[in-house]
């Protein structure tokens, strides 16, 4: 296991007591032949001690995984099931969501096993990259990863400004 780089960034949520704690970084990993693989450390001292057992992993949206700390997934969870379940479209997103959601455990050694049709479906081999961001870690094959990262865009800075151009930068928030 390679750690590429690793910083906890916190922020206050709204009302300014409760500290979160944003995941943050690049990990290189093995998976063995049982589709187990180690936490690293420096991932598992980002997140808090209630998070740092008990996950859900499910497909991304690229064909990748996500893994979500326990509360996190909570949270998100709440989240879709307050989607309108009478609009079509609701439940397929939902169906589409839940597919595949597992809840794993960290075992004695801090190894997370990964159910056999998520490994199938993220084309995982031997090699994964563990991509942390905000509250949820992409599983990537590291021949995806690898590829995905190739494909930059030219113009960064044209997608830049079309994602975040629209931020309010301006707000009382962003001054403390």
């Amino acid at each position: 296991m390679w750690e590429f780089y690793s910083y906890i960034y916190t922020s206050k949520q709204q009302s300014g007591k409760n500290m979160i704690k944003h995941l943050l970084g690049e990990y290189e990993c093995k998976v063995d032949s049982k589709g187990r693989f180690l936490l690293p450390s420096g991932l598992r001292k980002q997140l808090s001690e209630a998070d740092q057992e008990r996950f859900v992993i499910n497909r991304g949206l690229e064909n990748n995984l996500t893994l979500y700390p326990e509360s996190e997934w909570l949270r998100i969870s709440r989240e879709v099931n307050s989607l309108n379940i009478y609009n079509k479209k609701n439940r397929e997103f939902i169906r589409y969501f839940f597919r595949g959601a597992t809840e794993l455990k960290l075992d004695s050694a801090s190894r997370l096993l990964v159910p056999k049709q998520l490994i199938e479906y993220g084309k995982i081999n031997r090699e994964i990259v563990l991509f942390a961001y905000g509250q949820r870690i992409e599983i990537w094959a590291k021949e995806e990863y690898d590829k995905m990262m190739a494909a930059e865009p030219e113009d960064f800075s044209s997608l830049a400004e079309e994602v975040m151009g629209k931020i309010n930068k301006g707000s009382a928030d962003d001054n403390e």
